[in-house]
């Protein structure tokens, strides 16, 4: 039974991590955005996962719920935190060929 080459699993190892790096660094240019309650509250997020924009109609402020309005601004940031991992799993799993690495690394 042939041996595997090292060497030339190295190099493809080192590849893939090149480009995992390079998805990585694009994602900080992705932006997802996320809306609830039929587009009162807005939510922007990078692919960093970093929340860059909350908008809320003023049809979403009720004084007498604020309740209401924390529960959409909540669910808008969730969505827009499940949408980011999802383009960012989309992205690895193009370099990495669905490897279904350990630890959530895609």
């Amino acid at each position: 039974m042939k041996q595997p080459n090292m060497q030339q699993m190295m190099k493809q190892a080192q590849r893939m991590q090149a480009e995992m790096a390079r998805v990585q660094d694009d994602l900080k240019n992705e932006r997802v955005e996320a809306s609830v309650g039929g587009g009162a509250v807005k939510v922007a997020m990078s692919g960093e996962l970093q929340v860059e924009r909350v908008t809320i109609d003023a049809s979403a402020v009720d004084t007498e719920d604020i309740s209401m309005l924390e529960d959409m601004v909540a669910a808008a940031v969730n969505e827009a935190v499940r949408q980011a991992q999802d383009l960012a799993a989309r992205k690895m799993a193009a370099v990495t060929g669905g490897l279904g690495l350990p630890g959530g690394l895609f």
